[in-house]
């Protein structure tokens, strides 16, 4: 908000607030509500409700489209603006069938239930017409009902101008109007991606989360046949209602349809005002019963946050508002609904213990117990490296560090990792060669504010939606170009100024042509190689081999198009290069980061807001947990573990003898698992991660599970990888405990209980706590806010890092000084270097480890889905997400089923030199030529069973992206739908550019407020 201030003659009233802002919102700043039900602070003035009429300079206009600025003179008392007012009110009414007691929605966030009482309307003039429209339950997640729909349009603005879905749309020159998706009457088979953004703005409940239906409040469950009857007595009383928000919401719609009925017409008797009193009251009733609580996203990097609306452990709905410091208003399908995992019968709620190869349920005690005896015989037998941990990057910040400090100040090894072994840590080495943090250089702003962003092998749209719904805005709005650079035609390809379509595994000379290119073609940035860069000339002549004419033989893309990339990329002003795992998962991931990051600093785009490199995170904890210490090479905060003088400062906040911190790089996740085969490994401590499925070649990991003398998991389900298990420790997940995660731009948020844990599961920090102190070493830790005290007395990047300055809605973005200031931009002057220097990396183009040749013929792409998450653990409990892709598929193009007499749905057999796998195909100009594309999460041992050992020298992440196959036809009976009707990916967008609401007004039946409408229900 404008921190300058203005004053403004509001009803004759002088009123000083923030200048250039909303009417509106100036207004509210000032304790003065002027009616409104269309406007919201994070939508475009719709102009669609006609109920915020104020007088100005002697003319009535709609005080959603004013903004403060000194001299604004306003008059709301105005005869005629409150007759405007109230008349935009009543034809509201018109077209809403108002039964607020029974209605789930009635639970204080209704926009139309609470402005009319504050309007204090007398009666429903118009009378209410029911729509010729059925209810539409199509959607797995929320419903749209025409009955209560008022075409508002702030559900079009929200999917077209802020998802930028494009989806939903209002045609107002029809007989009857409703919200369309892709112009059509249904939810399923439109391109909806069930983001939630249209229900979590949604003014009434014509929008409302299947979690409201039907029991949100006492008497909203009851039959229709009953409650239709007293609707409509309460129609004829009140004016407000629908099922699972209130009393008598979730009563059955059999009863529930008289009730309205009845409601109706003692409303047209005894005038709405004393209706709306019992309303009013029955919201009281139920926020009494609502529990509101801020969290933050347990799924991707992007690090939402909302408030989860729960009564006892039923989730009602997820709400998020627009101080939330990432996201504001915006979700996706798993953020907004996905969390049926909470209460799934599937938890694990008990510590279990293996015996006669079967587990039987233990005390905690008895199980901590053990695993310290075993955890502590192992390292005395056969030293501290013999036992590895495997952090989660789901759990916490304080939990990371807590897995690190177990392993180095107890056992002794730094023998500790977490999943971005698995896809980010190439990533994170190409920083650290040429820049120095590994981490994002500036934040989801700077991305926005790009005038031109690459996206090198991010499926963004799905892998990162609420990213990609910021830069579908910059783009659609402010001409934002892109340049996307990846094998498969996805949503952000699609949308994108230029798409190379690039050879797998070759964008290291991609890159790095285009750095030659900048060089040759006078678009370096001299000033700023000059002043900040090191190796600068060794770095220009390792370009030599470079060439477009090289680049376009290994890349397959065109030198002409190759030219048009660079000469985006030469006249931007500034850039920011996205890149994932599409880069990351390959033989050699770290060296192509380092070429990206190259050609940034070529181009001086560091250091400037727009610019940078940002390497995406795919779990909400990956960044975290690297952070905070879960590194086989770093402690928290990034500092060497191999540096005397750090290992001696650990040592010395520990409390343990500097000789019980080792000095030697630990071993990561890949060689723990191989070293477990080896049977070097002995123990191993795996705390929420899916490994057994998760890594490379899952024939040699299972056999290096079976190897090990003693396993532990500690996680919220018996997954894969705990079936392995010697012990199995029941935890939390971040809705049953407390603590602060980082997000993909560094930015650290905290997240509170919203219910306690599930029978005798435990947080994660409280299990490891008591494991340490059944270790002899009694931490005497109460609360999550002790652990990150700790550490930000420690670790110098997290020194100003405090509970109190993560309040509520607050973040900090490290490096954070120790007066709590964060750093959003890195590098403004200086990189993360000795001398302050950025360092320009030289490179060599190596070869993919594994290509397609004569026997495996067919390179398969492999990658995440929109609707699932990793191994489904979490995403595919409940049903809902997985209905939308119920079944595992390869897509292939329609070339190659062309040249195979291949069919949707025919059934082929993969086979890779590891293994093999059955699935039917898609067949889908997404993908191209002899490149297929499948999906991470489903099948038993899923793409794993196909992947390989060979893997990124440099990291040791494995080189999933390099996997050869051959495509053999089976004898099967076709699966029908493979992709299902239903599917968003079968939808076909209509954007458009706003809310067409002068369409309404250029109806002849149209009449401007206060004059009164002939026909207020249609329109």
């Amino acid at each position: 908000m404008s921190l300058q201030k203005c004053t403004v003659l509001y009803d004759g009233r002088a009123l000083v607030g923030p200048e250039n802002v909303p009417l509106i919102d100036f207004l509210e700043t000032c304790n003065i509500t002027l009616p409104h039900v269309c406007y919201h602070p994070a939508l475009d003035p719709l102009q669609t409700c006609d109920v915020c009429w104020v007088e100005q300079e002697g003319k009535l206009v709609r005080g959603c489209t004013l903004r403060s600025h000194d001299g604004l003179v306003i008059n709301s008392l105005d005869t005629q603006a409150r007759a405007a007012r109230e008349e935009g009110m009543d034809r509201l009414l018109a077209k809403h069938e108002l039964y607020c007691t029974v209605c789930e929605h009635n639970t204080g966030d209704c926009t139309l239930h609470n402005t009319m009482v504050d309007m204090h309307i007398p009666i429903q003039r118009y009378p209410y017409t029911r729509k010729p429209y059925v209810k539409d339950h199509s959607n797995a997640f929320y419903t749209y009902d025409p009955d209560q729909c008022i075409l508002c349009g702030r559900c079009v603005d929200a999917c077209q101008n802020v998802e930028v879905n494009e989806t939903l749309s209002i045609d107002y020159t029809m007989e009857h109007p409703r919200v369309l998706w892709d112009g059509g009457n249904q939810i399923a088979g439109s391109s909806c991606v069930s983001c939630g953004h249209c229900v979590t703005v949604c003014p009434c409940n014509a929008l409302l989360e299947k979690s409201m239906q039907p029991d949100a409040g006492p008497f909203t469950s009851m039959r229709q046949s009953l409650k239709r009857p007293l609707i409509d007595v309460i129609k004829v009383l009140e004016k407000s209602m629908q099922p699972d928000a209130g009393p008598f919401t979730s009563m059955r719609q059999s009863l529930k349809r008289p009730l309205i009925d009845v409601i109706k017409v003692l409303e047209n008797s005894t005038g709405a005002e004393i209706i709306s009193g019992i309303s009013v009251m029955d919201t009281a009733l139920r926020q009494q019963e609502i529990k509101r609580t801020k969290t933050v996203c347990t799924y991707c990097g992007v690090g939402c946050s909302f408030e989860m609306w729960t009564r006892d452990r039923q989730l009602l709905k997820v709400q998020p508002v627009v101080d939330a410091p990432v996201n504001g208003i915006s979700t996706c399908v798993k953020g907004k609904f996905a969390w049926d995992f909470i209460n799934s019968p599937q938890r694990l709620t008990t510590p279990l213990i293996r015996e006669n190869d079967r587990f039987r349920p233990a005390s905690w005690e008895e199980a901590l117990t053990l695993v310290a005896s075993r955890l502590l015989q192992t390292r005395d037998q056969y030293g501290p490296d013999s036992i590895g941990f495997i952090g989660s990057s789901k759990g916490s910040n304080e939990e990371a560090y807590l897995t690190q400090k177990i392993a180095r100040a107890i056992i002794g090894t730094n023998s500790v990792d977490n999943s971005s072994r698995y896809c980010q840590n190439p990533a994170t080495e190409g920083l650290f060669r040429t820049v120095g943090y590994g981490g994002d250089a500036g934040t989801i702003d700077d991305l926005q504010q790009a005038e031109l962003m690459i996206i090198v092998g991010s499926n963004t749209a799905e892998n990162h939606p609420v990213i990609a719904s910021r830069l579908k805005a910059a783009k659609k709005h402010h001409g934002q170009k892109w340049l996307v650079v990846d094998p498969r035609r996805h949503e952000m390809a699609e949308r994108a100024d230029l798409h190379l379509r690039i050879h797998p595994g070759s964008d290291l000379v991609w890159a790095s042509a285009m750095a030659r290119y900048m060089f040759d073609h006078g678009y370096e940035d001299a000033g700023f190689l000059a002043e900040r860069v090191n190796q600068v000339d060794a770095y220009r002549q390792s370009l030599t081999p470079f060439t477009l004419d090289y680049a376009a033989q290994i890349t397959g893309i065109q030198e002409e198009t190759l030219r048009e990339a660079a000469e985006l990329i030469g006249k931007a002003g500034s850039v920011c290069i996205m890149w994932a795992m599409g880069i990351t998962q390959h033989s050699h991931g770290a060296d192509t980061s380092t070429a990206l990051s190259n050609l940034l600093l070529v181009t001086g785009n560091y250091g400037r807001p727009g610019t940078g490199g940002y390497p995406m995170r795919g779990h909400n904890n990956v960044q975290g947990a690297s952070d905070f210490g879960c590194l086989k090479n770093f402690y928290p905060g990034y500092e060497s573990v191999s540096d005397p003088q750090i290992r001696e400062k650990w040592a010395n906040a520990w409390g343990v003898p500097a000789e019980r911190l080792s000095l030697k790089v630990g071993q990561d996740n890949f060689m723990m698992v191989e070293l477990a085969r080896k049977e070097v490994i002995r123990a191993m401590y795996v705390i929420g991660e899916e490994t057994a499925f998760s890594d490379a070649d899952a024939e040699n990991v299972h056999q290096g599970f079976t190897n090990l003398d003693f396993l532990v998991v500690q996680d919220l389900f018996l997954s894969r990888t705990a079936q392995f298990a010697d012990v199995v420790l029941p935890g939390c997940p971040s809705v049953e405990k407390e603590g602060s995660f980082v997000n993909t731009e560094r930015r650290i948020q905290r997240f509170y209980p919203v219910m306690e844990p599930l029978g005798d599961s435990r947080p994660d920090w409280w299990i490891l706590t008591q494991l340490a102190a059944c270790m002899g070493h009694d931490w005497g830790y109460q609360h999550p806010q002790e652990i990150m005290a700790e550490v930000a007395g420690i670790a110098e990047i997290f020194a100003g890092v405090s509970y109190s300055r993560l309040e509520g809605w607050k973040s900090q973005i490290w490096p954070i000084n120790a007066d709590g200031s964060s750093t959003p931009l890195l590098y403004t002057e200086r990189f993360k270097s000795p001398d302050g220097r950025a360092t320009l990396y030289p490179l060599s183009w190596q070869p993919p480890a594994e290509e397609a040749d004569a026997e495996y013929d067919l390179l398969l792409n492999n990658g995440r889905m929109l609707e699932h998450f990793q191994s489904t653990n979490q995403s595919g409990q409940g049903g809902r997400t997985t209905s939308l892709s119920p079944d595992w598929f390869v897509e292939i193009s329609p070339q190659l089923a062309s040249a195979r007499s291949l069919q949707e749905g025919d059934w082929v057999k993969l086979i890779s030199r590891r293994g093999e796998v059955e699935v039917p195909v898609v067949v889908t100009d997404r993908v191209q030529g002899k490149v297929l594309f499948i999906s991470i999460h489903q099948g038993k041992d899923g793409i794993n069973k196909l992947t390989g050992e060979h893997h990124d020298p440099s990291v040791n992440t494995p080189a999933y992206k390099e996997l050869a196959v051959r495509l053999e036809t089976l004898d099967r009976p076709p699966l029908p739908d493979p992709l299902p009707k239903h599917n968003f990916r079968h939808g076909k967008r209509t954007p458009i550019d706003k809310v067409p609401v002068e369409e309404k007004w250029r109806r002849a039946d149209y009449r401007e407020p206060p004059a009164t409408e002939p026909h207020p229900e249609k329109f």
